[in-house]
């Protein structure tokens, strides 16, 4: 009998491949679409240049018995890997698989994910997961929840080292949460995406307390309370697109600087339209993202967070076509005060920028930390302290520009001179202080006051010295604590000539294992 003729392999290999990509049967691919959800195949058609995925591992199975899995064992095993490109730049990915299997994590799903974690960390490309399954495969027991902990020990070696990004595409529950929690980006998208460690039933049979999926882990939950969602999305196409656009932002990894792009808007474009957005009495709002799309290229910045702490603002912007990190007190929320989960939303940003050589611009307009015994009793120092720790250890060049207000604590963390700022800059409007005038004449001359025969007149007086003294625009300049008191109009300018001036910014380290951060 002669030996099979070679085409006749290819045309099997072909149908097997065929079969594999296809995936289960129809009616599963129709069940996914009823619940408002694409496939897998249809996600990385999204997220990739067309025609560049190329999957790893598609004729994989498990090798488990028993539950009747024996007889179950499909290709894939309910999650597609590989690499491709986007924007014509290497990525790799993992994406589950809702129609096998639940999407659930089994020993060779799990393999899987190792691999392409493995591969993207040698080839220095960024991760995307996208995720949409039902947790570890019950039916395999522990080595189920051992090949969680191989995803948790890889997320942990390619921080810092990788942009890692989840895409919450569907169901996260229990173990399976805390990868996301553990890479740089997740997004999320209304309706079908909900994240927990504990689930609605867990919950009523525990506490008794009724809750909906929804309501206990959606996109709404985490975009604005929990803040573990960086970006919401309406729906996959716009959730895709997203990620695809930070991913134009970052460098492949912490040994590259981020992509460089030739910029339309010119360096010295001058910026008198900031002289009607920001009102020179501190007191009154203004909102920061107006003044940072004055101040960017073409006024596009991709915002993170934007629901979560909105009393901060961290976003990502081209400045003479390179990326700038952008940190800055939002004075339309809570007057800009800085507070625990703004300290969180703050410290995490900068340690990421820090982390791919992206260098951080921090616009100050700050009356200081919000009092309360809430913030105290809840940990302010610990969280505020998140921030300060974030600033004080980025190397990367870093240049502050004051706007307003600068009080007190909270002027020190929001990267002063006296904490590493490179260079700092204020606007004529400026007020660096330990606190506000009318806080600091109550203190100040206390005694006086309450002696004084017209103490209102007398406090008047003491105010109007008070500012002269120590809060006028050049009080700091004076002391060596700002360079430059800039024309508001020429701060784009500024802030594009002192970057270029650091490009090359060097800063040697001491020898340490690593640091300590406040938790």
């Amino acid at each position: 009998m002669s030996p099979p003729d070679i085409r006749l392999r290819v045309s099997e290999l072909h149908a097997v491949t065929d079969a594999a990509a296809r995936g289960p049967a129809a009616g599963a691919t129709r069940a996914q679409h009823a619940k408002g959800k694409l496939t897998v195949r249809e996600r990385l058609e999204l997220l990739f240049d067309p025609g560049t995925f190329r999957e790893i591992e598609q004729l994989r199975r498990h090798r488990s018995t028993g539950f009747g899995l024996e007889d179950r064992r499909p290709f894939t095993d309910g999650v597609v890997t590989g690499w491709g490109q986007v924007l014509g730049r290497t990525v790799f990915a993992y994406a589950h698989d809702f129609r096998v299997f639940g999407g659930s994590l089994g020993e060779a799903h799990a393999e899987k994910i190792h691999k392409v974690m493995d591969l993207a960390e040698k080839a220095g490309s960024p991760l995307v997961g996208l995720c949409d399954g039902a947790g570890a495969r019950i039916q395999e027991g522990v080595t189920a929840l051992a090949g969680y902990g191989g995803i948790f020990r890889r997320n942990v070696r390619s921080s810092g080292v990788i942009p890692q990004i989840s895409v919450m595409l569907g169901p996260c529950a229990g173990g399976a949460a805390y990868s996301p929690a553990l890479t740089d980006f997740v997004f999320m998208v209304r309706d079908i995406a909900q994240m927990y460690v504990t689930g609605p039933d867990v919950v009523r049979s525990v506490t008794g307390e009724e809750i909906t999926h929804e309501g206990l882990g959606g996109a709404g939950v985490h975009g604005t309370l929990s803040g573990v969602a960086a970006i919401v999305s309406r729906d996959e196409a716009e959730c895709l697109d997203e990620v695809r656009h930070l991913l134009s932002l970052l460098p492949s990894n912490n040994r590259e600087t981020p992509p460089a792009e030739p910029a339309a808007d010119p360096a010295d474009r001058t910026n008198e339209p900031l002289l009607d957005l920001v009102p020179a009495d501190p007191g009154k709002a203004y909102d920061m993202r107006a003044v940072i799309g004055e101040i960017v290229d073409d006024g596009d910045l991709f915002e993170v967070h934007a629901l979560w702490a909105p009393n901060i603002v961290c976003a990502l912007a081209r400045l003479d076509g390179h990326v700038t990190g952008i940190v800055a007190n939002q004075p339309q929320h809570r007057a800009g005060v800085l507070d625990i989960h703004a300290a969180e939303k703050g410290a995490r940003f900068v340690q990421f920028c820090d982390a791919f050589n992206i260098p951080l611009v921090t616009l100050v307009d700050v009356p200081g930390f919000l009092p309360g015994s809430d913030q105290e009793h809840n940990g302010l120092i610990r969280h505020g302290a998140k921030l300060l720790y974030a600033y004080c250890d980025a190397t990367v060049p870093r240049v502050q520009l004051i706007l307003r207000k600068a009080y007190g604590g909270a002027y020190i963390v929001m990267d002063s001179r006296s904490i590493g700022a490179d260079l700092s800059f204020a606007w004529p409007t400026n007020e660096i202080a330990v606190m506000g005038a009318e806080a600091a004449a109550d203190v100040v001359f206390r005694r006086e006051l309450a002696v004084a025969e017209d103490p209102a007149a007398t406090r008047a007086q003491r105010l109007k010295e008070y500012r002269q003294e120590l809060m006028h625009p050049y009080y700091a300049a004076e002391r060596g604590l700002v360079d430059e008191v800039i024309d508001p109009a020429r701060t784009r300018a500024t802030l594009i000539d002192a970057l270029a001036m650091l490009r090359t910014k060097h800063v040697p380290l001491p020898s340490r294992k690593h640091g300590n951060p406040p938790a």
